[in-house]
């Protein structure tokens, strides 16, 4: 793993700009800026672990859980929860983060 700071943790240190969509002490929530959906946030702990399977605790696994419901709940009534755990399953960014998809008329194109 690089010393370099991710690209999130640039977002959180404000070095990048981004369109925060909720904050608190311990999480961040940002559009993507590569959208999937019409509507596509990232839900960004603000506490570093590299890949979601790295976290061990189940408090801090369901707070993380829970923010990201809880942002979805304030942008859609329906939505997609998504997690992409190492580069063979998707993962681009080495930064813990769940994706919110969502706005699809008649739903998503693709089942998963």
């Amino acid at each position: 793993m690089s010393d370099s700071p991710t690209l999130f943790e640039r977002i959180i240190a404000r070095e990048i700009p981004s369109t925060v969509v909720y904050e608190d002490d311990r999480y961040i929530a940002i559009k993507d800026i590569a959208p999937k959906a019409p509507l596509h946030l990232l839900v960004i702990p603000k506490e570093v672990s590299t890949r979601v399977d790295e976290i061990t605790d189940p408090q801090e696994m369901g707070e993380l859980w829970l923010t990201a419901i809880k942002v979805a709940r304030q942008h859609a009534e329906d939505y997609r929860l998504v997690v992409n755990c190492g580069k063979g399953g998707g993962q681009m960014v080495f930064h813990t983060h769940i994706h919110i998809l969502a706005g699809w008329e008649g739903g998503p194109d693709q089942d998963i």
